[in-house]
């Protein structure tokens, strides 16, 4: 990752800072002397996050037999470090959403962002990966350093969307070429600066270049790949240019292939429809 991308986010560091609920959730996380209970009274705070998350526990990503009706249920089925991943993906999206960024429809790149997550969960549990909440949020996430730099250098990031589109080629190859770094390792410095775990940064940071990938590399793989699938649907039904193809390292690292993915692609819709009712109302009130 360049020091480039790093100080981009260092200029919009008071923009998009967590809010101080995720901050202490994570720091309660990561404390061995403290409780479910501690965790549970700091969430407890924030009215709006706490429905939003009771919301996600009784939903079909979870498919509990019973009700959750509390924040301590909640992190007693869930667990302390998959309820952490759901508090970061729900703060980031408010945080995200109250940034002035002009140049791309805020609703469009969320419903892409929520799609990709989904899938990435999925995906994940095709691969036999425990706990894959933190596939769902790195998917949420993977895209996020491109709202930093469309709010930062927005004529740069305007030519570098106008130049992919009508080149036929990848954003990223394009914004290495006008900024020097991409919009991966802008994600990954913000996901740094706000403290979150290292393998999350590196997934979101090598999503686009599984290789370079050390300590989460399965990770990131399915992350890749739960883009191109994203991508892909996106397409309108009279595309005659290039569809995006999968990395064959992400094929290898997963042991995954095109069929296997398309019939992940079929489980998607109605988590997708579920997962984005709790989402929009994030981008559409901030």
């Amino acid at each position: 990752m360049s020091k480039q991308a790093s100080d981009l986010v260092k200029g919009i560091a008071k923009l998009a800072s967590l809010p101080e609920v995720c901050v202490r959730v994570n720091e309660l996380v990561d404390d061995p002397r403290s409780s479910a209970a501690d965790i549970g009274r700091v969430i407890s705070r924030d009215t709006a996050l706490t429905a939003q998350l009771l919301r996600m526990a009784n939903s079909a990503f979870y498919n509990f037999p019973s009700k959750v009706n509390s924040i301590s249920r909640a992190i007693t089925v869930v667990g302390e470090r998959e309820l952490r991943y759901l508090v970061l993906a729900l703060s980031a999206v408010r945080t995200f959403s109250q940034i002035p960024v002009e140049i791309i429809n805020m609703a469009s790149f969320w419903r892409h962002s929520v799609y990709c997550g989904v899938l990435a969960r999925l995906v994940a549990s095709h691969c036999h990966v425990l706990h894959a909440e933190r596939l769902f949020v790195a998917g949420l996430l993977h895209d996020v350093g491109m709202l930093v730099m469309m709010n930062r250098a927005p004529e740069q990031a305007k030519q570098a969307l106008s130049r992919s589109e009508q080149e036929g080629r990848e954003l990223p190859q394009v914004e290495r070429e006008l900024f020097g770094f991409d919009h991966a390792d802008v994600g990954q410095a913000l996901l740094q600066q706000w403290s979150i775990p290292a393998a999350l940064c590196e997934t979101v940071g090598c999503h686009h270049d599984v290789g370079r990938a050390e300590e989460a590399r399965l990770d990131a793989a399915i992350v890749h790949i739960a883009n191109v699938m994203a991508n892909r649907a996106e397409l309108p039904a009279d595309h005659s240019g290039p569809v995006p193809q999968v990395d064959a390292l992400a094929w290898q690292i997963t042991g995954l292939n095109e069929e296997k993915i398309t019939a992940i692609g079929d489980e998607a819709g109605p988590l997708f429809a579920e997962s984005w009712s709790m989402i929009q109302p994030i981008v559409r009130h901030a």
